[in-house]
């Protein structure tokens, strides 16, 4: 036999289905597998209902159903197979927290958007087709998650959700966001990920409170030119999309840390992006990008930069004033040398330079005193600078597959190396 569970502060008992399970929380006090309800208990108002476990909404209608408003705050049916709710559930019009995730739900009654007291609600990994259209009646909305659903659209009226700060759409349908959906200006968080989104409105710039910005897994090509209007922006993620390039007001993201744009088809960065002064990690793998900026270098604060599978045949002489970089990866690329002020990256620690064309090393490099991986292999290297026994932190270098006439010779030089492959 499966059971309702109720854990209740102000509970409506006299209307619960006799013989349910449920649970009475009032600090000290508990009852639960109640046949009857104590006399002492009738009468008074349901404030919070948590059910855990049921097949049979219809033990529910009692509570939805009741004479006068509703004074629950709070309903979480998790977990609970439902299907569908009753159109009577728009009843519930004081409910301020709706934590319906993990059903099979495939739809929503259109008495769903009387639940205008919502502020918290959670739909994610249901069956959702579609969202009414009263929803756009939500209008105290704080935060909605509906992620791992079936959406193919949004709502006319979702812009007018205008105090939702945190939306969660990912794994998604969507091929396209409708045009109140830059009305959304209180957003702090959006996720967009694995949806089939081929562009932004240009109201999308309109997000000037936007913190994180997650666009991962769709098929967008381009950015639409009011997006430098994110200026709040720290995190954004546009892992696995087809960008080709980045509008010039891109640079205008000043407060950007964190930036993903892997697996894309970027063939270059604009002079502008040397005013992300304040970003510290960068994932430009398997891309396009032919060249980098000359003010790539005033990109001081990077510590992490990823840029292997891509088309670099040289880097600027500014890429020296990347002092705060400890991580470097350009397997991959093209390189046939690397310039002089690549020996001012003295807090690097890591560099990865495997298969490209580099055909020796500046002296510089010996400077780089941090590092303890160093990847050459796949090379044209003839001969290494003498200043590179001065890597004595070093614990793995790899110089297999270069064109040094007698290896071996190194063996000595580099015996202070762990693991040293020649």
């Amino acid at each position: 036999m499966e059971f309702l569970t109720y854990y209740l502060q102000q509970p409506l008992l006299n209307h619960l289905p006799v013989g349910s399970l449920f649970i009475l929380q009032n600090e000290s006090t508990f009852y639960h597998e109640m046949i009857d309800i104590p006399s002492n208990m009738k009468n008074k108002t349901l404030d919070l209902l948590r059910v855990e476990s049921t097949k049979d909404f219809e033990e529910l209608t009692p509570i939805l159903d009741v004479g006068g408003p509703s004074q629950l705050t709070r309903v979480e049916l998790v977990k609970y197979d439902l299907l569908q709710l009753p159109e009577s559930f728009g009843n519930l019009t004081s409910l301020q927290e709706l934590y319906l995730n993990n059903n099979d739900l495939t739809s929503l009654p259109t008495s769903f958007g009387n639940l205008a007291s919502l502020q918290k609600l959670w739909l994610h990994d249901n069956k959702l087709a579609s969202l009414p259209e009263s929803f756009g009646k939500l209008t105290f909305l704080k935060e909605l998650y509906l992620w791992n659903n079936n959406l193919t659209s949004l709502p006319k009226l979702f812009g007018n959700l205008t105090s939702l700060q945190d939306l969660q759409l990912s794994v998604n349908k969507l091929t396209s966001l409708p045009a109140s959906f830059g009305k959304l200006t209180s957003l702090h968080y959006l996720n967009l990920i694995s949806n089939k989104l081929t562009s932004l409105p240009e109201s999308f710039g309109n997000f000037t409170s936007l913190q994180e910005l997650h666009l991962v897994g769709n098929d967008l090509t381009s950015l639409p030119a009011s997006f430098g209007n994110l200026i709040s922006l720290r995190v954004l993620n546009l892992d696995n999309n087809e960008v080709r390039s980045l509008p010039e007001s891109f640079g205008n993201l000043t407060l950007l840390q964190y930036l993903y744009l892997n697996n894309n088809e970027v063939r270059s960065l604009p002079e502008s992006f040397g005013k992300l002064t304040l970003l510290q990690y960068l994932y430009l793998d398997n891309n396009e990008v032919r060249s980098l900026p000359e003010s790539f270098g005033n990109l001081t604060s990077l510590q992490k930069l990823d840029l292997d599978n891509n088309k670099l045949t040289s880097l600027p002489e500014s890429f020296g004033n990347l002092t705060s970089l400890q991580k470097l990866d350009l397997d991959n690329n093209k390189l046939t040398s690397l310039p002089e002020s690549f020996g001012n990256l003295t807090s690097l620690q890591k560099l990865f330079l495997i298969n490209n064309k580099l055909t020796s090393l500046p002296e510089s490099f010996g400077n780089l005193t941090s590092l303890t991986q160093l990847l050459l292999d796949e090379n044209e290297l003839t001969s290494l600078p003498e200043s590179l026994v001065n890597l004595t932190s070093l614990q793995l270098l790899n110089l297999i597959d270069n064109k040094i006439e007698d290896p071996s010779d190194l063996r000595d030089k580099f015996k202070f190396v762990e693991s040293l492959y020649l």
